[in-house]
């Protein structure tokens, strides 16, 4: 089983999301540390050799020296006041993108710098294993109403776009896009850009202050037609450096990205995340109490999904807190986790702007032995369906100490569906829903589990506990018609902050559904 820990934090909600946005704007403060005499290792140049090792070599060369953070304050005004909607109507002009004439199923849009997006990106594309910068031409962007400065072409961009051509003869559409601190999304066919995921996070809600890595090189190789694009990427931060190499695969129903990440300590580490992924949740079903919005829900991330080291799979919905949350679910050798969006259907929100039923879940897997630690749930309190505050992440026990090394692979699916794989005996929990109870500040929960066994012959037990509280009444509702069995029960909480609820369905000793676990708060 599991152990699930539980920490509250008092109200903490302008820092962290301060901090996240910092991250992706790249508006940090200045870390250097750098004596003069000390020179990070340059990237390649043009024309100089680049293969599978080039980037951790440099990566690794770097951690020996003090951290020099990249220049911000030389972004030209015309770029930096920006508004978002003036920034996002920067795209590529006719005909410009990279690859877009070539035929191979993909375009390369670099991203420039502006409005949050400040920090320097070097972009390079690798061709026949030579390296070429991408140069910056003004000329290559339709920008309304902007008169674009001239940019060096190492201090233009702060990421890039990538298409994909999901089927044969169709159009060229969103695939991935990497801009901000060590963020990067992808999204399968149709779908729209939602989960991001991080490279590498240091210290998240952490009391001594959260550190955040920023990509300085992106290096993407020129694919073949047909073949996947892979990204190598070197982020870097006062503690560390770390070089990733991305394979990223893109798909009708889901699409996919291997990763094959190396960390490299600059100083002691002892609050490393992995596999980090991040979203938004402003309400839904367990929390409408203090909303007044006419839609039915608005979030990008409704649950954390985990399939923990002893094969138990759990399900958590995810919530809107008044204070953050922090919880732990500690493990060894985690099969998988990750932050589902199973609300497919517009009449789940009933949002005619955002359509959250089109964001992508993303579900990881690791590809190796990732030993003792916990997946690790942030939940930070927000006003607004644009903050993406709920963090998940893998925390490894192992400490990492200054000049060692952490390598790590795992597989990411950003799926229309539901990735967490279930065997055909287990019971998926298709919805959560929460009110007020028969009296006072009591509460009361219904749990929609669906599948097929639920209606095979023998009994099914529930297996029902809260941690504080009292559980007073508790009923079972049958579905046939819709294979889904309901769980109806209600807390006393008395005068109790906060509540573990655990909930199950078995066959005698045999699992029967998915864990389903929430933290009830007033």
């Amino acid at each position: 089983m599991t152990r699930y820990l539980r920490q509250s934090i008092a109200p903490t909600r302008r820092v962290v999301l301060a901090g996240a946005l910092a991250a992706a704007s790249g508006a940090l403060p200045d870390l250097s540390l750098a004596a003069e005499t000390d020179k990070a290792p340059d990237f390649p140049r043009a024309g100089e050799a680049f293969d599978g090792s080039t980037l951790t070599e440099l990566a690794r060369a770097r951690s020996k020296i003090p951290y020099v953070g990249p220049k911000t304050g030389d972004l030209p005004a015309t770029l930096k006041t920006l508004s978002r909607e003036a920034y996002e109507a920067i795209r590529p002009s006719e005909g410009s993108a990279i690859w877009a004439d070539q035929g191979i199923g993909y375009s390369l849009e670099p991203l420039l710098r502006g409005s949050i997006f400040e920090t320097p990106v070097s972009l390079f594309l690798v061709e026949n294993g030579l390296v070429r910068p991408v140069a910056y031409d003004k000329a290559s962007f339709s920008a309304p109403g902007i008169d674009l400065p001239d940019l060096a072409s190492d201090a233009a961009f702060s990421g890039f776009r990538l298409r994909a051509r999901f089927v044969d003869g169709g159009a060229l559409s969103d695939f991935a896009l990497f801009q901000g601190g060590s963020f990067f999304h992808l999204v399968a066919e149709g779908q729209k850009f939602g989960i991001n995921a991080r490279a590498l996070a240091l210290r998240p809600a952490d009391a001594r202050g959260e550190e955040f890595p920023l990509f300085r090189a992106l290096f993407i190789e020129t694919p073949a037609p047909g073949q996947p694009v892979i990204v190598h990427a070197l982020a870097e931060s006062e503690s560390a450096t770390a070089a990733f190499k991305l394979t990223l695969t893109p798909g009708r129903e889901a699409s996919m990205a291997g990763i094959d990440g190396t960390v490299f300590a600059r100083a002691d580490l002892d609050h490393i995340g992995l596999g980090g992924m991040q979203g938004s949740y402003l309400f839904g079903a367990l929390d409408r109490r203090r909303v007044d919005d006419l839609r039915a829900a608005a979030f990008s991330v409704e649950g954390l999904a985990i399939h923990n080291g002893q094969g138990e799979p759990i399900w958590r919905p995810v919530h809107n807190p008044e204070t953050l949350q922090v919880s732990a679910f500690v493990d060894r050798g985690p099969k998988g986790f990750g932050l589902m969006q199973r609300a497919r259907a517009y009449a789940d929100f009933d949002d005619d702007n955002r359509h959250w039923e089109q964001r992508p879940s993303l579900w990881l897997e690791p590809l190796d032995d990732w030993n003792e630690g916990a997946v690790t749930l942030l939940e930070i309190p927000s006003d607004s369906e644009l903050n993406e505050n709920v963090f998940a992440y893998w925390r490894p026990k192992a400490k990492l100490a200054k000049g060692g090394e952490m390598r790590f692979l795992c597989r990411q699916h950003w799926s229309k569906g539901w990735p967490d794989p279930l065997p055909p005996e287990v019971a998926r929990v298709i919805d959560s829903r929460c009110g007020h109870g028969s009296s006072g500040n009591r509460r009361l929960f219904a749990v929609d589990f669906q599948g097929d066994t639920l209606f095979e012959p023998g009994d099914i037990d529930v297996d029902l506990s809260a941690s504080a509280g009292t559980l007073i009444r508790q009923d079972r509702y049958r579905y046939p018609e819709r294979k889904t069995v309901r769980i109806l029960f209600e807390l006393d909480p008395g005068g109790e902050k906060a509540s573990e609820l655990r909930l199950a369905l078995r066959r005698g000793q045999a699992r029967a559904s998915e864990t389903w676990l929430y933290r009830w708060t007033p």
